[in-house]
């Protein structure tokens, strides 16, 4: 029940906890189903960012006297099955890595205004070292974010839209080779026409 903003605080930080807990089962899986080495680098590192969020939480439990558990975050869980989602798409390599960064930074963006908004309510509480805690791991929310976004930008992208160029390129020229074939066909009918005439 929320009474108080204390209680929505709690709420706040169990739905984060759920919501973490979720992701430190899921990041293996995403990593091991990228093909760039980078990425992969990337979320592993995020993996072992994620598993000291998990422990940072259960030191503000345990300032607050509280219990972490009780909450599923239904948000995240509804992100990660997106995620699950492309994981099983068939396509170009490129091509689903920039899809998996795309699904990550869903996760990402949900976890800053979580975070974000946690901060703000320990502040209002004047709860200082709580607000300092998660303000660490929000930081490190943002910075995984713009990882994703540079690796996007400088290695994925380009690769993706190569990757879907040379396959447009195929699909043109075969139909090239279908248009050439049906004027070759209109043609020697033509004459065949003409020569029966």
């Amino acid at each position: 029940m929320l009474h108080t903003m204390r209680d929505l605080l709690v709420e706040n930080l169990r739905d984060l906890y759920s919501a973490e807990n979720q992701l430190t089962k899921a990041l293996p899986r995403i990593a091991r189903a990228v093909k760039s080495e980078n990425l992969a680098e990337a979320i592993e590192d995020h993996l072992n960012e994620t598993e000291e969020h998990v422990n940072r939480l259960r030191e503000i439990f345990e300032l607050l006297g509280e219990r972490p558990t009780g909450k599923r975050c239904r948000g995240m869980e509804g992100l990660l099955d997106e995620g699950e989602e492309v994981i099983n798409e068939d396509g170009g390599d490129a091509i689903l890595d920039a899809a998996i960064i795309s699904a990550a930074q869903k996760v990402e963006h949900y976890e800053i205004a979580a975070y974000g908004s946690a901060v703000a309510y320990a502040e209002m509480l004047d709860m200082n070292d709580v607000a300092e805690i998660l303000e660490e791991t929000l930081e490190e929310e943002k910075a995984a974010d713009e990882r994703l976004t540079e690796l996007a930008e400088n290695e994925i992208s380009p690769q993706a839209e190569l990757e879907g160029g040379i396959a447009g390129d195929e699909e043109e020229a075969e139909g090239d080779e279908d248009q050439d074939q049906e004027e070759w066909e209109t043609e020697s009918e033509a004459e065949m026409a003409e020569g029966s005439s």
